[in-house]
């Protein structure tokens, strides 16, 4: 894990393996194929003559070629024919043969394109949610960076009746709403969204390092962490009158150890924890060695929130001891409270509503 939603070329993406939905004959005639083809260059055409043909669902592997992925997975999709062809089952077996595969080459990333999403006429109110399905039930059991990369807003259908449910709350008009002036609000947010970089932001040539290399030994679940050892304040002693190093003394917990409390009481296992927060291990590997000093970015604060399942309180207590909270005057936060105040914790849903709204995803930044 993690698993990210891109609006990029498939073919501009710097990951181990792509996967190119392609046909029987794999020679690159239209949509993702021909541009991975034009891209790729002559050896891959020479490469697909020798491996021809594929059947439907499954999966044949090339080098990467003048791509700047190392490997291609060609891949089978279905067309559309109404359902009930076996379209589903073709397009799972399309999506779980290719991860497959990949860990099978011990492979760290990979970039899906919406498969049979184009001129094979997949509906483009299923595609999307059944692809983040697919992949994060494989994710559940693997160790694996997926991107799903969409090209333009019409290779999918966000769901209208979500989106309009979100739209108004972020210019409040739902009953849980601030503005008095929708107008003015939608104005102003218009101007604080800006289109988010969705550039791959986790290294994964490092292996996982091992929490015995860590500073903090597991124990019993309220302990998880020694904490520093604070001198206790005298009562008498008035505010004003409190020196800097007294005020010091006083620090509430670091975001790692609040985190930690979190977990702990939430009955997850740290795994359990990190991919439903969909964070990968190495990313979770630094907190837990730097407990004192390692400071999360808003996303990956938040991702941790909605894997624990806390509440609105609970989720500005952990943003809190990280320096950050949810606001009112930002798109990113107020999606966050439409989610959270509905007890919908999906997290790829969430990001889902995140990617329409053009925001960046939750999960390791």
């Amino acid at each position: 894990m993690p698993l990210y939603i891109v609006r990029q070329d498939i073919t501009l993406m710097q990951v181990d393996a792509i996967v190119n939905t392609t046909n029987e004959e794999m020679k690159g005639f239209s949509g993702v194929d021909y541009a991975v083809h034009k891209k790729a260059g002559k050896k891959l055409d020479k490469a697909c003559e020798r491996l021809r043909p594929l059947g439907l669902g499954e999966v044949k592997l090339t080098k990467g070629y003048d791509l700047p992925a190392r490997y291609i997975i060609h891949t089978s999709g279905p067309v559309w024919q109404g359902g009930t062809e076996g379209e589903e089952y073709i397009l799972r077996s399309c999506y779980e043969r290719s991860l497959q595969k990949a860990t099978e080459k011990r492979l760290k990333t990979i970039a899906f394109p919406l498969i049979s999403a184009g001129v094979y006429g997949y509906p483009k109110d299923k595609v999307l949610k059944f692809a983040v399905q697919i992949v994060s039930e494989f994710l559940n059991d693997h160790e694996l960076t997926v991107y799903l990369c969409v090209y333009d807003k019409t290779s999918y259908e966000f769901s209208r009746t979500l989106y309009g449910e979100i739209s108004d709350f972020i210019h409040g008009d739902s009953e849980e709403g601030y503005c008095q002036n929708p107008d003015t609000a939608s104005r102003r947010l218009q101007q604080e969204c800006s289109v988010a970089s969705f550039a791959p932001v986790c290294s994964d040539a490092e292996e996982f390092i091992q929490a015995d290399c860590c500073s903090y030994a597991p124990s019993a679940p309220s302990a998880r962490m020694a904490e520093p050892k604070q001198k206790t304040v005298k009562k008498s002693t008035p505010e004003k009158n409190k020196s800097l190093q007294e005020y010091m003394r006083t620090m509430d917990k670091s975001f790692a150890y609040k985190l930690f409390d979190y977990i702990d009481a939430s009955g997850l296992t740290d795994v359990q924890c990190y991919k439903r927060a969909n964070v990968d291990k190495k990313t979770f590997s630094k907190i837990k060695c730097n407990p004192d000093t390692y400071k999360p970015s808003k996303q990956t604060a938040v991702a941790f929130a909605i894997a624990l399942k806390l509440n609105i309180n609970e989720t500005q207590e952990l943003l809190a001891s990280a320096g950050l909270t949810l606001s009112d005057s930002f798109i990113f936060d107020k999606i966050i409270r439409y989610f959270i105040m509905r007890e919908n914790y999906d997290i790829f849903e969430i990001n889902e509503a995140l990617f329409e709204f053009d925001q960046m995803l939750l999960g390791c930044h």
